[in-house]
């Protein structure tokens, strides 16, 4: 009888070959001592690099997408191919550099209460900061949260393993059995807030989120979108009165809304005028006015 695997890594590639090819290169240097299978999914990427992944990694599954259905509508056809005990949602700007994602299995298994964990983040460079070491709680009406340990050199100050509010999506281990009680990570945002939305779910499943700083990875960041790209900008002002709407009840969900429209994104429209960056203003609108007349998509 075949046994399961221990992980099934889930890769979204959308125009990102070369960052691809070195993850799943260090997927293959680093773990020889747990099984696991890799799903690759092209997202809708413009050149054929899904027939150039699966020639070039004939020992993984390679799936391809005919268009970009986003980051939660793509990882989800992985997901749904996927055969593993957990599943492991990873950015294909990511790299393994040691073992120490197998400690994730080991904690999942010990610790049933865990719905889901995320590894300690460290940026690709300069080597040894750190971009996630759990998530303070997103406040109520701001959604705005804080990420523990950003930009600080990793002395091993946050080595405590446990509860935390909010994976990272950089790199996520669910339990497959979470997806049953959840459904599938949700599908609305296409780009930005759906792993928090999807930690949401997973609490309200009467499951906990984990941080493990035994697991470190390191994450290139935002090749794919930029740093403060009007993409981005759309997204992030868009999204939140998504998320409000979805995670916000009754007052807290208005005052929440409110916030974004009158104070929020005001003060995103008139900092990105201010710097003369008219791209940034219009994705600002954009984004409010697509939040109400529901589009999924933004290609300006």
């Amino acid at each position: 009888m075949k046994l399961l695997p221990d992980i099934s890594f889930v890769i979204l590639n959308y125009n990102g070959i070369e960052d691809t090819r070195e993850l799943l290169i260090s997927i293959k240097k680093n773990l020889q001592d747990i099984l696991y299978e890799v799903i690759v999914v092209d997202n809708g990427s413009k050149a054929d690099e899904y027939s150039e992944l699966k020639n070039e990694f004939q020992e993984y599954i390679i799936l391809k997408n005919q268009t970009n259905l986003g980051f939660a509508g793509g990882n989800n056809v992985g997901i749904k191919a996927s055969t593993g005990r957990y599943i492991m949602l990873i950015n294909n700007d990511t790299l393994l550099t040691d073992s120490s994602i197998s400690q994730l299995v080991k904690n999942m298994d010990e610790h049933p209460e865990i719905g889901a964990i995320s590894p300690k983040i460290h940026f690709f460079s300069p080597s040894g900061v750190i971009q996630y070491a759990g998530y303070t709680r997103l406040s109520r009406f701001t959604l705005r949260n804080k990420g523990i340990g950003f930009g600080e050199t990793d002395r091993g100050q946050y080595d405590v393993y446990g509860r935390t509010e909010s994976l990272h999506g950089a790199a996520m281990m669910i339990r497959r059995v979470i997806i049953s009680k959840t459904g599938l990570m949700p599908e609305d945002y296409f780009l930005y807030y759906e792993e928090l939305d999807w930690s949401e779910m997973i609490k309200k499943a009467g499951f906990e989120i984990w941080f493990d700083p035994s697991a470190v990875i390191v994450h290139k960041e935002s090749r794919s979108t930029g740093r403060n790209s009007p993409l981005k900008k759309y997204y992030m002002v868009r999204n939140r009165l998504i998320f409000a709407k979805r995670n916000r009840r009754g007052l807290t969900r208005i005052f929440a809304i409110l916030y974004q429209l009158t104070i929020a994104d005001i003060r995103e429209l008139i900092g990105s005028l201010l710097v003369g960056r008219v791209d940034l203003a219009i994705a600002t609108i954009h984004g409010v006015m697509d939040f109400f007349f529901n589009n999924k998509n933004y290609s300006k």
